[in-house]
């Protein structure tokens, strides 16, 4: 199951060997010697969107620390119900993230535990949760998040959560079968 949904891909992931063109695409964004993931190889049934999205990407070192990057992720997937890519996150980059287990676990609930966020991740939090909510930022938590972030940073983390919606979508919709590594949601 993923997200409560039975794991039968309705687009099937290409299969090995890929074109020089995917294959490059897929050396960009795998590290040397792991095989792509299912996400990569079921876009690259179209390897425009597949060169877009990977060359689109915000996994490079930008202006955020991997920890904000990786709690904006978490929280959006587990917003979205995106089983598959919020997994594949926790697997790859939770400890490198600093992500506590019961962190982790929080990005799922529906309402946070403050008590396990600092100020600044509190509002990276709570930024999450009125785009995904409300599609805007109000003016309160606007003020909030200028307190901790710059302009470069704050424009990174509304893209990086408008992105992993448009992830979340592509692995729901599809039905993306989890990788054998990444964990699941909890029961």
């Amino acid at each position: 199951m993923n997200g409560g949904r039975p794991m039968n891909a309705r687009i099937k992931p290409i299969e090995a060997p890929y074109s020089p063109e995917i294959q490059a695409d897929f050396d960009i964004i795998m590290p040397p010697g792991m095989p792509p993931l299912g996400i990569f190889k079921t876009v690259a049934n179209n390897p425009r969107v597949l060169q877009r999205m990977v060359r689109g990407g915000l996994l490079d070192k930008g202006s955020i620390s991997i920890g904000d990057r990786e709690l904006v992720i978490l929280r959006t997937c587990g917003l979205c119900k995106a089983e598959y890519e919020w997994g594949v996150h926790v697997a790859a980059f939770s400890h490198q993230a600093k992500l506590s287990e019961q962190q982790v676990q929080d990005t799922l609930q529906a309402h946070i535990d403050i008590a396990l966020w600092s100020e600044p991740q509190r509002a990276v939090l709570a930024l999450v949760d009125q785009l995904f909510l409300h599609k805007t930022v109000d003016g309160i938590l606007w003020a909030e998040i200028s307190q901790h972030y710059e302009a470069d940073q704050i424009i990174e983390l509304i893209m990086l959560t408008g992105l992993y919606h448009a992830v979340s979508f592509m692995v729901n919709a599809t039905q993306v079968e989890r990788e054998p590594f990444a964990p699941a949601f909890p029961d």
